[in-house]
């Protein structure tokens, strides 16, 4: 008997045929958009929406990422440097995104956190996209079945946040 989820696909569950990478990927340049598209808002109310959106969508990411990719990608490598760094890194966003979610868009001090923590993202992004990402694709790594767990794991983590999908 098929259920109503077998039958209507969530967008993330669509990705499970992306590869880890390229999920991760089109995570980050998601967020990217995210972050531009601030720059353009003045309204607080749209402010502290969109906010809420990207703090979403960073946190499962760096979530899925440190559940699943990192270990995964940890052990192929026998790495001792990359995942220990994005971790750290992971600490920095996630002190920032708890300086901003759920807060009012109430000047400049807030409009600075989203600046850095836009700008914390892009760095993150740029070593993970430029070093780790191509020595995990060198591995013997199953990018298609990681990108399948880290799909399903996205799709748990925003039905648990009450995000859209």
């Amino acid at each position: 008997m098929a259920t109503s989820s077998t039958k209507k696909q969530s967008p993330a569950a669509t990705k499970k045929a992306m590869d880890a990478i390229a999920l991760l990927r089109a995570d980050h340049k998601a967020v990217a958009a995210l972050f531009a598209e601030y720059k353009t808002l003045r309204s607080p109310a749209k402010k502290k929406a969109l906010v809420s959106k990207i703090c979403n969508e960073l946190s499962v990411h760096a979530q899925i990422e440190e559940e699943i990719f990192y270990p995964a990608v940890q052990m192929a490598l026998k790495d001792r440097t990359l995942v220990p760094e994005a971790t750290v890194e992971h600490a920095s966003l996630k002190s920032l995104i708890a300086q901003v979610e759920g807060k009012e868009p109430d000047g400049d001090m807030f409009d600075a956190k989203i600046t850095v923590l836009a700008e914390y993202v892009t760095h993150h992004v740029k070593e993970e996209q430029g070093e780790m990402f191509p020595k995990a694709k060198a591995t013997s790594l199953d990018m298609q079945a990681l990108g399948a767990k880290l799909a399903a794991r996205k799709d748990e983590l925003l039905l648990a946040r009450g995000a859209p999908l």
